[in-house]
């Protein structure tokens, strides 16, 4: 599904992203929707390849939103990936966008749990009214 952002809605987005980042400590922050285009990031500049990573996020979703069926839940709204020099946590926005935080051991997975749903609803008020219009 294609949808179409303003300029006042990336900066929206953007701005909710910082907040998160800037209270949690993580490195960076990505939107992406669930067919794995990148909406927006910010954060430290990586040598991280974004579009093989926004490809991957959705189909990682794709197949654990399978896994989740099979145990009988409707969806598993969150993901997290520990790795040795830096994690990856995964939640859902709403039903068609994710948000990725890429962390390392300055914090912890639950400071940006928690960060996370400090901007959430922020995040939704910017993103639904979107999705609406395509409906």
């Amino acid at each position: 599904m294609e949808i179409i952002l303003s300029q006042e809605d990336i900066q929206g987005i953007d701005a909710c992203l910082k907040k998160m980042l800037n209270k949690s400590a993580a490195l960076s922050a990505y939107l992406i929707d669930r067919s794995g285009q990148l909406i927006t990031n910010c954060g430290s500049p990586s040598t991280l390849d974004v579009s093989a990573f926004s490809a991957l996020t959705a189909a990682n979703f794709g197949a654990t939103s399978e896994i989740a069926k099979l145990l009988g839940e409707e969806e598993f709204n969150l993901l997290f990936h520990k790795g040795q020099n830096e994690n990856v946590y995964f939640a859902v926005v709403g039903e068609n966008m994710i948000i990725v935080i890429v962390f390392d051991d300055r914090t912890t997975v639950g400071l940006v749990r928690l960060s996370i749903n400090m901007i959430m609803d922020e995040l939704l008020k910017i993103i639904s009214p979107i999705y609406e219009k395509r409906e």
